[in-house]
């Protein structure tokens, strides 16, 4: 079949777009008649997609999706015996997007794929699902917002712990005043994250077509400086969001929901660095090949409520305060999720299907265990396609967009501020400064107190210092950094570019 260029593919689908954006009964009037499934990257989360389509009977894998030939005709392999029937195999989405009988894109590809994808999909009259982050950056994530807009598209994110009935309980308990007024709320990813491995040439896998992998980014040399293909693009911010994007959405966007918040925050600032891995490896010389914060600390200012997130990716061998320690347990281990300070209590989301609740001396007072079993984010998505009621849906393309802006404002303010190296005294002075309802200085002690467990000799390799970035959550613009805004969106490869929000 003939791929199809950025122009040829919009102008292409655009005949079709009335009908497609008919109601999706008219589409399939037996209850007999299954929605047509689209998986695009299918090597690691897009297994679960595989998973949750083919676990409701109302859908039916018709497409799958990956640049790499092995591993798209082994999960085809895998949905044949799971659903009889053997699915087509692409490795450019634009030609999956002209098959027939094609209702639903699935997105689990790398992350600075998602928009795009998304974009053209809903261009033609598909509904989407596009895990997180669903965004590279702040421009792609509000293209996505009006292209759900304008072409009545359903467009779930996959945060799954939107359709978690422990999550639900646990906002509704908040918003009845559980635990009093909450204001404030901190996000953790204390999750262990080993060296991707040295700088270095690494060649491009054999059956890997590196062209439409690259897609929106920029074309690289066709070596990689990781050694993992596949995987640790995590960590080079060219196609990943570091963990403040890759895990951070899910606990930003439950603290984001607990507080009742539903816009962008007013101001950030963020501290950290990539930091330990000298130790780790008894060579002060040692570079790592990724580039994002394995450390980083992000303050987000809402006005009259704050929310803090830290990463960490070392081993966490100490105390992480009273109230981690209370609520996750004291010492090694990964601490995932996300603690609400209220006037009368405390709150933890400590795993997607189990919350908690705790006194003023935090002892436990309640828990939110889940009803709920089986993949139903993917269930409540085919609910909403079928009924063609966005309002279903547990996590739409705004929430989405919200949730990943958190990370990629995060992100904005180290890497602005990455070349700013300060001493603990200085990082003490620096944030103490900063106004949050946060403990500013007991969270620099935790943090640094941290990476001193691990052998970071912060003289040697210091941490960075964001600047304090205003933002102006309307236009979606920094008001203080022409560096900050240029970061809002990125360079396009011709015949990939994700467009504007006003012209998708």
């Amino acid at each position: 079949m003939r791929k199809l260029n950025r122009r040829q593919f919009s102008l292409a689908t655009a005949a079709g777009l009335a009908a497609s954006s008919l109601p999706r009964q008219s589409r399939a009037q037996s209850p007999n008649e299954k929605l047509g499934v689209c998986i695009a990257g299918v090597n690691s989360r897009g297994g679960e997609h595989i998973r949750g389509f083919t676990y409701d009977p109302r859908t039916e894998i018709r497409a799958i999706v990956d640049i790499d030939e092995r591993v798209a005709q082994s999960r085809a392999e895998s949905v044949r015996k799971l659903q009889g029937k053997m699915p087509l195999v692409f490795k450019d989405v634009r030609e999956a997007l002209e098959a027939p009988a094609i209702d639903i894109l699935s997105c689990a590809t790398p992350n600075h794929w998602h928009a795009l994808m998304g974009v053209w999909a809903m261009q033609a009259g598909k509904d989407v699902y596009i895990e997180k982050p669903i965004s590279h950056n702040i421009h792609e994530g509000r293209a996505l917002v009006e292209a759900a807009k304008k072409y009545g598209r359903m467009f779930q994110t996959g945060t799954q712990c939107r359709s978690s009935s422990a999550c639900q309980d646990l906002a509704q308990f908040l918003a009845d005043g559980g635990i009093g007024e909450v204001k404030f709320a901190r996000g953790l990813c204390y999750k262990r994250r080993k060296s991707i491995g040295p700088l270095g040439d690494y060649p491009i896998p054999e059956y890997v077509d590196f062209n439409l992998w690259s897609g929106p980014a920029t074309y690289t040399d066709p070596k990689l400086t990781r050694r993992s293909f596949h995987y640790d693009w995590h960590w080079q911010r060219h196609y990943g969001n570091g963990d403040l994007g890759n895990q951070g959405p899910h606990q930003t966007d439950i603290a984001r929901w607990g507080l009742g918040l539903d816009r962008h925050p007013n101001s950030v600032i963020s501290y950290g660095g990539r930091l330990g891995y000298q130790a780790e490896r008894n060579d002060p010389d040692y570079v790592d090949a990724g580039d994002t914060a394995n450390t980083e600390v992000s303050i987000y200012d809402y006005g009259d409520k704050c929310i803090v997130f830290e990463t960490r990716g070392l081993e966490i061998k100490e105390s992480a305060g009273k109230d981690v320690d209370a609520m996750f347990g004291k010492g090694k281990g990964n601490k995932i999720g996300v603690i609400f300070y209220g006037s009368d209590g405390y709150a933890a989301q400590t795993q997607y299907d189990y919350c908690q609740a705790f006194d003023k001396d935090m002892n436990p007072i309640k828990e939110f265990k889940a009803r709920n079993v089986g993949d139903m984010h993917f269930a409540n998505f085919i609910d909403a396609c079928i009924s063609r009621d966005g309002t279903q849906l547990n996590a739409d393309a705004l929430t989405g967009h919200l949730s990943a802006a958190v990370s990629h404002l995060g992100n904005i303010s180290y890497y602005v501020g990455e070349e700013n190296r300060v001493s603990p005294e200085q990082l003490r002075e620096k944030i103490g400064a900063v106004n949050s309802l946060d403990d500013n200085l007991a969270t620099v002690d935790r943090t640094i107190e941290h990476l001193r467990s691990n052998g970071v000799d912060l003289d040697k390799t210091p941490l960075s210092l964001g600047p304090h970035l205003e933002f102006d959550p309307e236009a979606e613009r920094f008001k203080n950094s022409d560096a900050a805004n240029a970061m809002l969106t990125r360079e396009y490869r011709e015949g990939f570019e994700v467009p504007s929000g006003d012209k998708v």
